[in-house]
């Protein structure tokens, strides 16, 4: 999944200064007067469940601890990497196997024309039925760059907790993880489910989700989602500092490759050849270079694409809004210095920062590769060369317009010949913020004695689209307390334990799930 969060990871430095009290308070203290004291829970206040109720599932999750972390190790363990084809289906059926586990009665693996889906069900003969997407794979991961290998699960200790470190920690095996602790948590504390269950998965997210409408659009899974009262996407929504950041929808994106050679172009060298033909011969890698400066703007800074931003709609009076106070209360400096950057585009302020970040349509190189890239020289000249692209999307713009747009102005301006392979992308999304997920969410993270900062959209995207847009239009979007960090980076972790109070460890975590449940079941 991609990440947009606008704030960024906050500075230890500003966490450390509380968690050093917090390891003497946490060393006397049972953890679950941790975390009903601390965050301020009151015994009795989650509708639907009585005092004893809680406190017996909230035993049950301290009971289960090292059951749901081993669960969770067990996942990261099994390395299910798309873009490498890698320990699919294994992961696919090890997921499976945890659903079965958890309580679903069906569960049932669907194939698609590339990675397969999975779609199950948990019936509660509960009033409510809520959906879920989960994600089974994950994004490459080079060894070398991590200083725990990044598919052992191991247990690291952090200056602000515990975490389990390894690809997917965060993103998206922990909060997925953690989910399935809480609906084992509450099945044995002899409860039913306060809702039903309609689950949707991938093996593809991080490859654009290419396959997954095959899943989603057949005719027994549109029936089942037609029953629910929105998607859910389980996450870590805190910072280290406790706050969390709510999206009212995300970005949609194209990733493709452009490919310029000889043998297509008809001119330059149809494999590579010595340097030295330069001086007789064009070069495919020009050729692309010169295309891709026709996408942007002089200082690579705005799309130029004839058409491509034409059916932007404009922000609303209330995505202004929300914009103007998330200016005050996310900090400037801490995300530019979390970032390694000293400057925004243009030199613009703080809030038109944030402004751009969600409502602006890009045009982003993820990286060039034409030639010899090896140590020292290798006088050739290029027969081939390779860019690989994404493009991000707002609202009312589509994936299948955006391409057919960038293919046309490629042939207007004499480059028809560079290919263009379209390797995965889907549509925006947007959720009212009226939505009963939305209500739900938003009281949980209140009764934690968290007032969320609320964006129009997420500046990443997730494929969303397929529930909030045609045919079911659905309200879509993430939950869940706890943090993590690091997706798709070197020593990705998941805070198991957490020193800071006002941030969730993994047990934390996995009841704010169960308070979302009975919250959303007991919503109008």
């Amino acid at each position: 999944m991609s990440n947009g969060n606008p704030q960024g990871t906050k500075p230890r430095r500003e966490f450390l200064q509380s968690a050093g009290a917090a390891a003497l308070t946490a060393a006397a203290t049972p953890p679950w007067a941790t975390v009903a004291g601390n965050l301020g829970l009151l015994r009795g206040a989650i509708p639907g469940l009585a005092p004893d109720d809680v406190a017996g599932i909230r035993a049950e999750i301290e009971k289960r601890h090292d059951e749901s972390v081993r669960r969770l190790q067990t996942w990261i363990k099994q390395p299910s990497i798309a873009a490498e084809n890698r320990g699919m289906n294994e992961g696919c059926a090890l997921m499976m196997d945890f659903l079965r586990d958890a309580g679903f009665q069906r569960v049932e693996k669907m194939p698609t024309d590339g990675q397969p889906g999975v779609f199950a069900t948990l019936d509660a003969g509960a009033p409510k039925t809520m959906g879920l997407y989960f994600m089974y794979d994950v994004k490459q991961a080079d060894p070398a760059e991590w200083s725990s290998p990044p598919f052992e699960a191991r247990l690291v200790e952090k200056p602000f907790g515990n975490v389990v470190m390894g690809r997917g920690a965060v993103n998206q095996k922990g909060p997925e993880a953690t989910f399935l602790a809480a609906l084992h948590a509450i099945r044995g504390a002899g409860k039913k489910l306060p809702v039903n269950l309609v689950f949707v998965a991938e093996g593809e997210e991080e490859i654009g989700s290419p396959h997954f409408p095959q899943v989603v659009r057949r005719p027994e899974v549109l029936e089942a989602l037609r029953k629910c009262v929105g998607i859910t996407m389980p996450s870590a929504s805190q910072d280290l500092d406790g706050s969390v950041t709510t999206f009212l929808g995300a970005k949609g994106v194209i990733e493709l490759e452009m490919i310029s050679s000889g043998e297509k172009w008809g001119r330059g060298p149809r494999k590579d050849v010595h340097s030295s033909n330069k001086a007789r011969l064009d070069s495919p890698a020009w050729h692309l270079v010169e295309a891709l400066t026709t996408l942007v703007t002089p200082d690579g800074n705005d799309p130029a694409i004839e058409g491509y931003t034409a059916k932007v709609r404009p922000l609303s009076e209330s995505d202004r809004k929300m914009i103007e106070v998330a200016a005050k209360r996310l900090n400037e400096e801490t995300t530019k210095k979390g970032m390694g950057v000293q400057h925004w585009v243009h030199d613009v302020s703080w809030e038109q920062a944030l402004e751009l970040l969600v409502s602006k349509p890009t045009v982003n190189i993820e990286g060039l590769v034409g030639g010899y890239t090896g140590p020292g020289g290798k006088t050739i000249l290029p027969g081939r060369a390779l860019a690989k692209l994404d493009l991000r999307l707002v609202p009312d713009m589509t994936a299948k317009e955006s391409l057919e747009l960038f293919k046309a102005h490629l042939a207007k301006k004499g480059f028809g010949d560079i290919e263009v392979n379209m390797t995965g992308g889907y549509d925006p999304t947007s959720t009212p913020a009226d939505a009963k997920i939305v209500r739900a969410e938003e009281t949980v993270y209140k009764r934690h004695g968290i007032d969320p900062v609320v964006m129009p959209r997420l500046a990443g995207s997730w494929p969303g689209y397929v529930f909030t847009g045609e045919p079911l239009k659905m309200a879509a979007g993430h939950f869940g307390l706890g943090h993590g960090n690091g997706a798709h980076a070197p020593d990705e972790y998941y805070v198991i334990e957490s020193k800071n109070p006002a941030v969730q460890g993994m047990d934390g975590a996995v009841f704010s799930h169960v308070e979302y449940l009975y919250e959303l079941a007991a919503s109008a």
